[in-house]
């Protein structure tokens, strides 16, 4: 073999590795803390450490996400688990495979004369989108303030951090907000009528998902984004820097106490371990079912599959990255 041969078959084979990185696309639909597993996932090496070429989307709302992933155009996405009930519910065969949240980790905030949820009245309520996560989470806190969906006005503002300019341009009295948002929102001055993480239930507000369908042709990779995820929601929680930089790059937030607030409402509500709580998609199927038989006809393990982060366990990861 001559030498220049020899060289073009060496360099082939260093560069092989980055070859067989295996592509998948990811979707994050909102501006909060809640999605830094995988932010911390991409911005630290770690999907690419799993062998992972991951491209980031964002498609704002858990419902649009959804469709997106039943179009075929992403792998995973994050969700909320009453989207992924109902589309399920109608045929999506959707699986939720790591669980971010669960607890609904926002803040109902409104306009300084408005002292309780129950004087929302009349009042206009801004969230991100119809069927997302901001609103599943506005239907319960004015439901437990007694008041019906015909008692307000509901309006979608798209992304989390409109809803602050909505309220500070005087344009609605009230909205749903995470964090960072909430803390920006009380720094403003807004009076917080309920915080949902403290005071709501047990409820899946924010996982991962994919279909059936694709977990079934590609375990692999299902295995490999759920090891990622787990591994950077644990550098989330021990690594404040690492929190900090990221919630700054993705929430565009550079008021150091907002970061810090922010960062310590999800180093406490980020799961980890990132099971999908059953206690939580039984609330979900619970509230369905009041209304709906297929609701009270189906079990939790129908909208999730914990196998990949059972294997994590059993491996004795979680276990060894407590010990580091």
């Amino acid at each position: 073999m001559s030498k220049n041969l020899f060289l073009v078959a060496l360099i082939m084979l260093v560069a092989s590795p980055a070859s067989a990185q295996m592509k998948v696309r990811i979707n994050w639909t909102a501006v909060t803390g809640a999605q830094s597993g995988v932010f911390v996932a991409h911005e630290e090496g770690l999907f690419k450490k799993s062998g992972l070429e991951v491209e980031l989307i964002h498609i704002p709302s858990s419902s649009r996400g959804i469709q997106a992933i039943l179009a075929g155009e992403l792998a995973f996405s994050y969700m909320d688990g009453l989207n992924t009930v109902q589309a399920n519910l109608k045929g999506a065969g959707l699986a939720l495979v790591v669980g971010a949240t669960n607890r609904q980790v926002f803040s109902l905030m409104a306009r300084q004369e408005i002292k309780k949820a129950s004087e929302l009245k009349g009042k206009k309520i801004g969230i991100t989108r119809v069927g997302s996560s901001t609103h599943t989470a506005a239907l319960y806190a004015l439901n437990q303030a007694g008041l019906k969906p015909n008692d307000y006005q509901i309006l979608p503002l798209v992304e989390v951090p409109n809803i602050l300019t909505a309220l500070l341009a005087g344009q609605i009295d009230a909205g749903v907000v995470s964090p960072p948002t909430n803390s920006r929102a009380r720094k403003a001055g807004f009076n917080e009528l309920s915080n949902l993480a403290k005071d709501g239930p047990e409820y899946v507000s924010v996982a991962i998902g994919t279909t059936r369908s694709y977990i079934k042709a590609n375990e692999d990779i299902v295995r490999r984004v759920v090891r990622s995820y787990a591994e950077a929601v644990h550098l989330f929680k021990t690594n404040k820097a690492v929190g900090i930089r990221v919630l700054q790059k993705y929430t565009r937030v550079k008021d150091a106490d907002i970061l810090e607030d922010a960062y310590g409402q999800f180093r406490e509500y980020l799961e980890s371990p990132p099971y999908v709580s059953r206690k939580g998609i039984e609330a979900i199927l619970s509230e369905l079912g009041e209304k709906e038989q297929a609701a009270r006809q189906a079990k939790p393990e129908d909208f999730m599959d914990m196998r990949f982060m059972a294997e994590l366990e059993k491996e004795g990861f979680f276990k060894k990255a407590a010990a580091k």
